[in-house]
């Protein structure tokens, strides 16, 4: 019972495992030789590897290359351009309400006890401004205007509306001089017209 199970099983009939030969550690390659399997880049004599030949491109390669840069110039000119006639015109509409804050100076009628309520459309939207019964006949007739400034609705004289609208006719929000949108057809019979003094 002394024999070992390596014993015990070559006497059934096992074969003993074939040795591995062991391969001698790798040692360092001589300078000059290059290892194998690696490619080494062919140096010049300055010892920097050359760089690889680019490949050469075809003459319509490089037309639509030179298309391109010229398209991408001249969008980025374009862009500069339209972005300089958005600031100037900032800057026209900014001198432009500085100049129509002046007009207005001193020029606005509204009456903080006014009680009557004259509707008008402007920007899509009803909007009202409260008015005397004195202004109303004046407004409806053309002697006065509305203007919008710095979201406030201002009464104020034929002149200073006329002046604004020079200036900045998107901040004319009513003026009556008789050049207001034609009613449809059919609605110029007297039984559809709306008399200016109604209170609605």
């Amino acid at each position: 019972m002394s024999h070992s199970l390596k014993d015990q099983l070559l006497g059934l009939g096992f074969k003993p495992a074939p040795k591995t030969e062991r391969r001698p550690d790798k040692a360092p390659h001589p300078p000059g030789k290059p290892a194998r399997g690696k490619t080494v880049e062919r140096t010049g004599h300055s010892g920097k590897p050359k760089p690889k030949p680019k490949p050469k491109q075809s003459q319509e390669e490089i037309d639509l290359a030179r298309a391109f840069a010229l398209r991408t110039q001249q969008e980025k000119r374009e862009r500069e351009m339209a972005e300089q006639a958005k600031q100037a015109a900032a800057l026209q509409k900014k001198i432009s309400k500085e100049q129509v804050g002046k007009l207005l100076e001193g020029g606005i009628l509204n009456v903080a006890d006014a009680d009557i309520a004259r509707h008008f459309s402007y920007g899509g939207k009803i909007k009202r401004i409260y008015v005397t019964a004195a202004q109303l006949a004046a407004l409806n007739a053309g002697e006065l205007g509305v203007v919008q400034f710095n979201g406030r609705y201002c009464l104020t004289t034929r002149e200073n509306t006329l002046a604004v609208r020079e200036l900045l006719p998107s901040l004319v929000a009513l003026y009556c001089d008789g050049n207001e949108e034609s009613l449809p057809e059919g609605y110029d019979d007297p039984k559809y017209q709306v008399p200016d003094d109604l209170i609605w």
